[in-house]
């Protein structure tokens, strides 16, 4: 895999004179689609470069030339696969060589495992934990040292309403790493307290994306009322204030928000039947962001 840097992160004598510091470069995984294309808009609109990663590189490249005519944003794109478990010591080494720093990391990467987990092969469910926990886990590792010496950081791990309340059959493991998540992120949040560093996991509900295309449930999602629907660009603004303003979580949405406080004050045995009677309505094999 090749990658070309095109950022600088030395300060020139005028800008010492000046004490005008270079932009802030802005990791994100999954940048193609959806949400993290949309986060991808959001860092550059306010003021950082880019170091974009997926699998597909020409919409990177292409998403990375409409950012630098909008707002003047440099971009570097290194294509990975996160299901390779070598796949965040490749991204560090590559940021390392081409002498980039990383001031924010965005975990967005993911996607859903449609059908009931006996039902399904292991080597997919195992991609799947590859991709959701443990690169997210890994990427955090290797970032995190430096943003805590450098006393600055940003780390914003993409989750999900789905990790907040019951889980819904189709989703063995989606609503489980998302829960995940969301506790690693709150634990970092203390753990990074006074260094500079600022901890959040993003908290969305039902977002318009190609996500339920290449999960074949968007004829399925037709079903669910338009109020429980929210824009990438929208989720994206939100998740990107909160991570400013230190929060360690950010539910998206008026109706998300009352979803996760309606279910922390039900009975577990009762939220779960409650939960899994409604989703069952809308699908039975299949996930969600």
């Amino acid at each position: 895999m090749m990658a070309h840097a095109t950022t600088s992160h030395f300060r020139t004598f005028s800008e010492h004179m000046t004490d005008t510091a270079p932009p802030r470069t802005a990791l994100i995984t999954g940048a193609s689609a959806g949400i993290g294309l949309a986060l991808a808009e959001v860092f550059a609109k306010n003021g950082f470069n880019l170091i974009l990663t997926a699998r597909r590189e020409d919409r990177l490249r292409a998403l990375g030339a409409d950012l630098k005519k909008r707002f003047g944003t440099e971009t570097t794109v290194i294509t990975a696969d996160l299901s390779d478990v070598d796949a965040p010591q490749y991204l560090y080494d590559q940021v390392a060589a081409q002498g980039l720093t990383v001031d924010a990391l965005v975990n967005n990467a993911g996607y859903g495992v449609p059908g009931f987990f006996a039902n399904t092969e292991w080597e997919s469910q195992a991609d799947f934990i590859q991709v959701l926990t443990t690169a997210p886990v890994h990427l955090t590792r290797l970032f995190l040292p430096g943003m805590v010496e450098r006393d600055y950081g940003r780390i914003l791990n993409v989750a999900s309403l789905n990790g907040l309340v019951p889980s819904s059959p189709g989703q063995s493991l989606y609503a489980g790493a998302k829960s995940f998540l969301i506790q690693f992120s709150q634990t970092l949040w203390i753990e990074t307290a006074g260094t500079g560093v600022h901890v959040t996991a993003l908290c969305p509900g039902f977002t318009w994306s190609e996500f339920h295309d290449v999960t074949n449930t968007r004829t399925a999602m037709n079903s669910v009322p338009k109020y429980m629907w929210q824009d990438a660009p929208s989720v994206a603004r939100q998740g990107y204030e909160a991570l400013m303003k230190n929060q360690p979580v950010c539910v998206t949405g008026l109706v998300n928000k009352v979803i996760a406080g309606l279910v922390k004050l039900l009975p577990s045995r009762l939220a779960l039947f409650l939960v899994a009677r409604q989703f069952s309505k809308i699908r039975t094999h299949k996930a969600h962001r």
